[in-house]
């Protein structure tokens, strides 16, 4: 497969949507692309792996977070395209929610650093409207599937 900048085809990112209580795990990127920006623990999946377990993997890697169950939270088409209208970037974005088990968020792989916020905090972080929109759906979700009360 090509490069991710004018790609044969779209690149899968997975993510984690990690809730402990009322507050989300984040995480600074430390490499490209988005760096030093705030979004949701994820990447790339590799070829042979299953996407929860990639889920799985990404969290880990990046924040030494382990979840319990997850459930698919959202699948977002992320695309960019040049002034020819070329896909000059596009993703395929699948993110699973689900609460935090075990670990303390620290900053690994290619993560700067890691913040549990609660959702007053959320706008100081400059997260992207489709992060803050997956973030609010994964909130329900989880709600309406009672996996734990305190998410309200």
């Amino acid at each position: 497969m090509t490069g991710r900048e004018y790609p044969t085809r779209p690149w899968v990112g997975i993510g984690a949507i990690i809730f402990r209580g009322e507050a989300v795990l984040l995480a600074r990127r430390g490499k490209p692309p988005r760096l030093g920006s705030w979004s949701l623990p994820g990447g790339a999946q590799h070829l042979g792996e299953a996407a929860e377990a990639c889920a799985r993997r990404e969290l880990l890697e990046e924040t030494g977070i382990q979840a319990g169950p997850l459930i698919l939270a959202d699948v977002i088409d992320a695309i960019t395209c040049d002034a020819d209208g070329r896909p000059r970037y596009h993703y395929t974005i699948i993110d699973y929610c689900g609460l935090w088990a075990s670990g303390e968020a620290r900053p690994g792989d290619d993560v700067a650093e890691t913040a549990w916020a609660l959702p007053g905090e959320l706008p100081g972080y400059a997260l992207t409207p489709e992060a803050l929109a997956v973030i609010a759906k994964a909130r329900a979700l989880l709600s309406d599937n009672r996996l734990d009360n305190r998410l309200g």
